[in-house]
């Protein structure tokens, strides 16, 4: 039980986080206005829950200009899709347990 526990990324431990990971993984790319109106919830959040995410390494952050607006595009890395998978992974063993 303790190893399954060890998979657990706490990273990954808040609604909005785990929703922005399932978006991720599953398309290339999202920009803001996406995963805001996906998941329901403020920009505020969003931001917040995002930027711990990149800091983590876990999603590439791009930002450019369409037209003269400003464009947000969030993909998940390669080490983020993995940890991801772990996450998931051990969720569904527990579940089973």
């Amino acid at each position: 039980m303790k190893n399954i526990l060890g998979n657990i990324n706490k990273a990954f431990d808040h609604r909005i986080r785990l929703g922005i990971m399932s978006v991720l993984v599953v398309n290339e790319h999202a920009d803001f206005k996406t995963l805001k109106e996906l998941l329901g919830v403020t920009d505020g959040n969003l931001a917040s829950h995002a930027k711990a995410l990149e800091k983590e390494a876990y999603i590439k952050v791009e930002k450019s200009f369409i037209g003269r607006k400003p464009n947000t595009k969030y993909s998940a890395t390669k080490e983020g899709r993995l940890a991801f998978e772990k996450h998931v992974a051990a969720i569904e063993k527990l579940l089973r347990t």
